[in-house]
């Protein structure tokens, strides 16, 4: 007898379709699994046979094929465990087929029948959506997942027998609900726990207010990583929409989600991260790290530790706000708008301009050491910055730090003149949407064309100050680009050793 059940299968950011076709017929016993299985998914026939028998249902000592359709869509995970099961068992009986239609379904099994939470599944219920599937069976976590997706009715059993009793009308089984997403600020990290450090904060609420990509530069213990560790809580939270995009790239990554992502992401890769690492990559690509930072920050410790090939990939991406990853089996897009922020030492040592330690390199090595980032990517950054190490005594006589909570205010209401303005941050603009938003006064102007002479300043170096003075202008509450916002955007150009 035959029986069908629906899944999906994931595709980078996509769920696809997938048919799951169980025959049981006379000969000789077996069970094979066709249709591009991975190891995971040709696992199963021994979940599913234990999961049966442990559950008091039958397990036919037949021939049993079972059948992924549509065959050349490579199928990955332990998520067709429960399809199968329940497949299965309408192809003996047990099960009326008909009580199938209008379900798709997934989930992990364990050998007793308990359902175990799979991956992507917000991925599944969007593509459920999409199909007009509006009705999921799924285990309890993944459940509550999938349900933040508005329209569908997501079901979550427990364990094989409650899913057959519950697809029987047996027993009840309550709609899966969202969790609670709310955070509340004062749970955050703090700005006031960085002593002094006055001008790198200041870079820093710049950064999260325009979308600018920043660079630290400074000795070890200076406060780069607590800096950075604390950018993402003055950005906004996320929007539904980008909420949700960026809880699907997590979830196609692998991770368990515990309802959608609210706050900006923070990705911090180590410097052994190869390129594969950061765009992403797999026979069916997965997302990357550049990918899990969108709508937030990646921040990149000790930079010039990173491999030149592996910083390289990172310029298309910061241009594009995208990336594409091609592998023989798929070529796939993945979001990546991120803000980029770096940190880094002055010189291999650490320690070129500390007051109290001297620095044993030579010019050579230091030149050296700050060339293996290239100029192009350089470039990329809006703001360079110093982040000079407090002595002891320094840091006794450090006034208070000003809270997060007063800098985000300063934030969200510039962020706010932005997007009335022009719909996105300053970090954004280019070409003429930038001059359309600069709105310079008559000093302004003087002070831009004097540094564009002074400094030497190229086309993309040019619009980097531009957009910085507009975020300061727009941080000061003021819609006229000045003299003083310029001049303090040109602070931020330190130039590396």
């Amino acid at each position: 007898m035959l029986a069908r059940a629906r899944s999906f299968t994931l595709h980078g950011l996509d769920a696809l379709p997938v048919v799951v076709e169980a025959d049981v017929s006379p000969g000789f016993p077996g069970f094979t699994v066709v249709g591009l299985p991975d190891a995971a998914v040709n696992e199963s026939r021994d979940r599913v046979r234990a999961a049966l028998k442990n559950s008091g249902f039958p397990y036919p000592q037949m021939r049993i094929v079972v059948n992924l359709a549509p065959a050349e869509l490579r199928k990955e995970g332990p998520l067709y465990d429960l399809p199968i099961a329940l497949a299965l068992l309408a192809a003996q009986g047990v099960l009326p087929p008909e009580n199938l239609e209008g379900w798709a379904v997934a989930g992990e099994l364990a050998l007793d029948g308990e359902l175990r939470p799979i991956s992507g599944a917000i991925n599944l219920a969007l593509g459920a959506l999409e199909n007009e599937q509006t009705r999921l069976l799924l285990p309890p976590g993944s459940a509550e997942e999938a349900s933040v997706i508005e329209g569908l009715e997501v079901y979550a059993p427990r364990t094989l027998s409650e899913a057959v009793a519950f697809l029987l009308g047996d027993v009840e089984l309550e709609r899966a609900a969202p969790p609670d997403p709310a955070v509340a600020l004062d749970e955050l990290l703090d700005l006031a726990d960085v002593k002094g450090q006055a001008k790198a904060k200041r870079a820093v609420e710049i950064a999260a207010a325009g979308f600018h990509h920043l660079l630290m530069v400074g000795t070890p213990g200076s406060g780069k990583t607590m800096l950075a560790r604390r950018l993402p809580y003055l950005l906004p939270a996320l929007g539904r929409e980008e909420a949700l995009e960026v809880t699907r790239i997590h979830a196609a990554a692998g991770r368990l989600m515990r309802g959608l992502v609210q706050r900006p992401p923070f990705r911090s890769p180590h410097h052994t991260t190869s390129d594969a690492g950061l765009i992403g990559g797999g026979a069916v690509p997965k997302p990357g790290e550049i990918s899990l930072a969108h709508r937030g920050v990646l921040f990149l410790d000790e930079l010039p530790e990173f491999p030149r090939r592996t910083l390289e990939v990172l310029r298309q991406p910061l241009e594009d706000g995208v990336v594409t990853v091609s592998r023989a089996k798929a070529s796939l897009t993945f979001p990546a708008r991120f803000l980029l922020v770096a940190a880094m030492n002055p010189c291999p040592c650490g320690w070129y301009g500390d007051p109290e330690r001297a620095c044993s390199c030579s010019l050579t090595a230091r030149r050296r050491y700050t060339g293996r980032i290239s100029g192009p990517l350089l470039d990329r950054f809006d703001l360079v910055v110093g982040v000079p190490r407090l002595t002891a005594a320094e840091l006794s006589r450090a006034p208070e730090g000003e809270p997060t909570a007063s800098v985000r205010e300063r934030v969200l209401a510039a962020r706010e003149r932005m997007r009335a303005r022009q719909g996105r941050p300053n970090g954004e603009l280019v070409g003429r949407e930038l001059a359309e938003a600069l709105r310079l006064d008559a000093g302004a102007r003087g002070l831009l064309a004097a540094a564009a002479r002074k400094l030497q300043l190229t086309g993309r170096s040019f619009d980097k100050v531009q957009r910085v003075a507009r975020t300061v202008a727009d941080l000061s509450g003021r819609e006229n680009v000045t003299e003083a916002h310029v001049a303090e955007a040109l602070v931020y150009r330190e130039e590396l050793n």
